[in-house]
């Protein structure tokens, strides 16, 4: 096998692979399991105090004996949280403990596999998160009333909790956090997608929020934000401009277009999150008409380097009257916007009108390799003039529901797996930062899996020889 055919195998192996969920803010990820998640897999959850002082960690030559059994420290139960019946009055526990501490500090313990119960390591706990821990286990499984106590640690002063209820709110359904609106803080989000120490990644999911319970009279103060040239004032710069357009309606994206879609000088990063803000409200919301939302995707087709990436929402869409610009974008392609064609191939093969199958053959004799790359890389997407699903019918089963696990693409690595790798890497493209990647759809995830699957045992296969 070559080598290239070996890297083209070993991507799509990283592009299937290189996942996340989708819960509550379609630009939020999880940052890790949620401490009510973590419990749930436990079979005994306590509060402890700690009973002695840990032992010295030893470095270097005063660890001569790497085959010594680990040192223990000693716990003692305070609070029995989960498997009070396992535990049966058991007060003293030892388990390995490799961090600092004094006797009487409290921590977070849970162990796995009784009735020889295996112990985490003990975590330690704030005054803040020793009463907050025991909450968890008293809230609802689901709804507002539970992201109603999340709301209240989102910036707390205790990382470890803020980063929890974050953490809740990114995997909860989208439904949730709309039932929230009535109990959500508005001035305090505002005051903390404008707080320059607040990450992106926390402003992506408070901009969502303002988008609920935000209202006409925010659209000033976004409109600055968005025309701002301090990178850290747009920060989480999709779902700013997701809820500047939830906020602002139709009338809000002759502002999108001039500033991202439409300007040639714009940078790669801040075009993307500008798709990505078109594409969450032409599937999840009905805040602008879907075909408005289409001629704002269009002007993309004038940026031939960069059309790649509408291509596959105008066919999801069903934009067949953009056919005529696509053929010509394949036709006049060049080694800077060669990675156009793979897209618009699987646009014709999407499209059921006639015209498309007729534009296929005329294509396939310009550049049969491209074709080639659409059909292995994308074998389920239905042919040209076919009877399959159409894009508007995949949408009510696919990616556009927010508590199905999918997402649309949030880097180049999965735009990979969405256009199929060309010879030619994209030297221009920045990578927008902070990013976890995801797929289109569901036709897409499982193609790109099955293409993995034997991508990988190919790539072993050629390894052995």
């Amino acid at each position: 096998m070559s080598r290239k055919l070996t890297a083209i195998l070993s991507m799509a192996v990283l592009a299937a692979l290189w996942t996340s969920p989708v819960g509550a803010c379609p630009f939020c990820s999880a940052v890790s399991q949620t401490f009510s998640e973590e419990m749930a897999s436990m079979d005994v959850v306590a509060i402890a105090h700690l009973r002695e002082a840990p032992p010295p960690i030893k470095h270097g030559a005063e660890n001569s004996d790497p085959s010594a059994p680990l040192a223990t420290t000693k716990f003692e139960i305070v609070k029995v949280l989960k498997g009070a019946d396992i535990l049966a009055g058991q007060k003293l526990i030892e388990t390995v403990y490799f961090g600092e501490g004094a006797k009487g500090e409290t921590f977070l313990v849970m162990g796995v596999d009784p009735p020889k119960l295996m112990w985490s390591s003990p975590l330690k706990l704030t005054p803040a998160a020793e009463t907050y821990i025991p909450q968890l286990f008293t809230l609802p499984k689901e709804g507002a009333d539970r992201l109603a106590f999340f709301q209240e640690h989102l910036e707390s002063n205790d990382e470890m909790l803020a980063r929890d209820s974050y953490d809740e709110f990114a995997k909860a359904p989208y439904s949730d956090v709309q039932a929230l609106k009535d109990r959500m803080k508005h001035d305090q989000l505002i005051a903390w997608v404008q707080d320059p120490d607040i990450p992106a990644s926390r402003k992506r999911l408070y901009f969502t929020m303002l988008g609920v319970c935000g209202s006409k009279a925010d659209l000033p103060l976004l409109e600055q934000m968005l025309r701002s040239e301090d990178r850290q004032v747009k920060a989480g710069l999709d779902a700013m401009i997701a809820c500047y357009v939830t906020l602002g309606g139709a009338e809000a994206l002759p502002l999108i277009e001039e500033l991202y879609l439409g300007n040639k000088d714009a940078e790669y990063a801040d075009t993307y999150a500008a798709i990505m803000a078109i594409r969450f409200h032409g599937t999840e919301t009905d805040v602008v008409p879907q075909k408005r939302l289409v001629k704002s995707l269009r002007l993309m087709l004038d940026r031939a380097q960069l059309a790649d990436l509408v291509i596959p929402d105008l066919a999801r869409w069903e934009d067949w009257e953009s056919m005529p610009k696509l053929v010509e974008l394949f036709k006049i392609a060049d080694e800077k916007s060669s990675w156009v064609r793979v897209p618009v191939i699987n646009y014709l093969r999407a499209c059921p009108l006639p015209e498309a199958k007729q534009y296929m053959a005329e294509l396939e004799k310009i550049d049969p390799a491209a074709v080639r790359r659409a059909n292995t890389f994308f074998p389920f997407l239905p042919s040209s003039g076919g009877d399959a699903k159409t894009p508007e019918a995949e949408k009510k089963t696919s990616a556009v529901e927010p508590d199905n696990g999918l997402i649309f693409p949030t880097n180049y690595v999965d735009k990979l797996a969405l256009t199929g790798p060309s010879s030619e890497e994209k030297p221009s493209e920045a990578k927008p930062s902070e990013e976890k990647p995801t797929f289109p759809n569901l036709a897409y995830r499982i193609a790109v899996t099955l293409i993995a699957a034997v991508g990988l045992t190919l790539v072993v296969w050629s390894a052995r020889r």
